[in-house]
């Protein structure tokens, strides 16, 4: 059920160049894998959406990727800080796939460490920019990494229903291998409930809200 609450930092981990931030989950749901929560960055005008990662008792865990002021906001909090959260906003991952693989790119790993213990453990395909970056494949069970110049949809093996999380050029390319999987669309959101059209994406000339109809998307 979708709330908004002031809840406090637990604390924080650095996981390679990003940051794994652990906030009280107080009355919060953990929600679908793949669905979305607004966090409240210090000093920013804006929350940042992120993916949950981690939900262990009584948590909720984040993986940031400290890119802008706002997420390096987040990743500067300290254990006991409170900042606003809300949530969860969307549509997270189908669970009933059959045989899943999980395929994601650098930040787009984000929701696997939840979404693999909710389909208890399925094999998953990472890719990475740097070995560095890679340190958040530890993350995820049964995962297979590859660097650049290799590209992820290199490693995927056929007979699988992908579940795909990652920067939109990577998308598009599992969408023409697997046209049944489940993609993980990342955009800026500013309102999380549809108003501002600041998350609409293109989909085959149709305009899909992620905090609405997505984040997850059906690739056909």
């Amino acid at each position: 059920m979708l709330r908004r609450e002031a809840r406090s930092v637990v604390g924080t981990e650095a996981v390679g160049p990003y940051t794994l931030l652990r906030i009280e989950r107080g009355g919060l749901e953990p929600g679908v894998p793949g669905q979305l929560f607004m966090l409240e960055a210090p000093g920013r005008l804006l929350p940042r959406p992120m993916s949950l990662c981690f939900a262990p008792r009584g948590e909720l865990a984040f993986l940031i990727d400290p890119i802008g002021p706002g997420t390096r906001a987040l990743c500067g909090l300290s254990t006991g800080e409170r900042i606003g959260i809300l949530g969860p906003l969307g549509k997270g991952f189908r669970l009933d796939a059959e045989r899943p693989l999980l395929v994601g790119g650098g930040i787009g790993v984000a929701p696997f460490p939840y979404l693999s213990e909710r389909l208890g453990g399925p094999p998953a395909v990472l890719g990475f920019r740097s070995g560095w970056h890679a340190e958040a494949a530890a993350l995820v069970p049964n995962a297979e990494v590859v660097l650049e110049p290799t590209y992820v949809t290199e490693a995927i093996p056929p007979g699988h229903d992908v579940l795909a999380c990652g920067p939109e050029p990577m998308l598009e390319a599992v969408r023409r291998l697997a046209p049944d999987a489940q993609l993980a669309w990342e955009a800026p959101l500013a309102c999380g409930y549809g108003a501002c059209y600041g998350c609409v994406v293109d989909v085959d000339g149709h305009l899909k809200r992620l905090c609405v109809e997505g984040p997850v998307l059906a690739a056909a």
